[in-house]
């Protein structure tokens, strides 16, 4: 996803700068210091997603996105929280209080892939009903029952799928796996892998054992995955 930076403080542009770079799926494509200096910005780049201050000179990010017709996806960064609602009633995606952690920004950009891809999906068939996926590998087109998965691992340009019977190696980006692989069945713990959540037979410390191997679990993802399987 392209998106654009819009906020007055310097500091909190290097800190959204260095998160934006920690995640492959993020293309940074400006900085702003105002709303006006973005809105001339966004008449010549297209953008998906927007992480916008609302105290800034001149245009607030509320009289922005009120001024804008048809704006991109927006999280709002901020350190004050007496705008929420009003933000929430013109459709951010989130709303995130400055100082925020690298793991509640990841859950933010989540929320805005998943509403990218709830449009790209045929509405007939979502990825939760998806019995199998089909990967190429040894200039064949292999089918890999979901099931069988144990864990991906990425290993540069490809990636290393663990299934029951053995392993399939494809040409393939994590995150290009990832996209294929429904949420309620997999889960990213880590830069490197994604596991099945119902394939772990235990976790202890930062390492998950599946029955294929052990996997360690990143520190950006940590707290995201105990989340995860401690909702409550």
């Amino acid at each position: 996803m392209k998106c654009l930076i819009i906020d007055d403080e310097p500091l909190a542009q290097r800190v959204l700068e260095k998160y934006v770079s920690e995640l492959s799926s993020l293309e940074l494509k400006g900085k702003c210091s105002d709303a006006i200096e973005a809105m001339e910005v966004l008449q010549q780049e297209s953008v998906d997603l927007i992480f916008l201050d609302i105290n800034m000179p001149r245009l607030s990010g509320i009289n922005f996105l009120k001024s804008y017709k048809n704006p991109p996806m927006v999280i709002i960064t901020t350190a004050y929280t007496e705008y929420a609602l009003e933000s929430y009633e013109l459709n951010v995606l989130d709303y995130l209080k400055k100082p925020f952690s690298f793991e509640r920004f990841l859950q933010a950009v989540q929320k805005a892939e998943e509403k990218v891809k709830a449009v790209a999906e045929p509405q007939e068939t979502t990825k939760d009903e998806l019995e199998y996926i089909f990967v190429k590998a040894n200039k064949k087109t292999i089918n890999i029952n979901l099931d069988s998965i144990q864990y991906v691992e990425a290993l540069g340009d490809y990636v290393k799928i663990f299934t029951n019977d053995g392993h399939v190696v494809t040409y393939q980006s994590l995150k290009g796996i990832e996209r294929l692989l429904p949420s309620a069945k997999f889960y990213r713990i880590h830069k490197s892998y994604i596991v099945a959540l119902a394939k772990i037979k235990s976790i202890e410390g930062n390492m998950v054992h599946m029955d294929k191997g052990t996997i360690p679990i990143g520190n950006n993802y940590k707290q995201g995955f105990f989340q995860r399987i401690h909702p409550v």
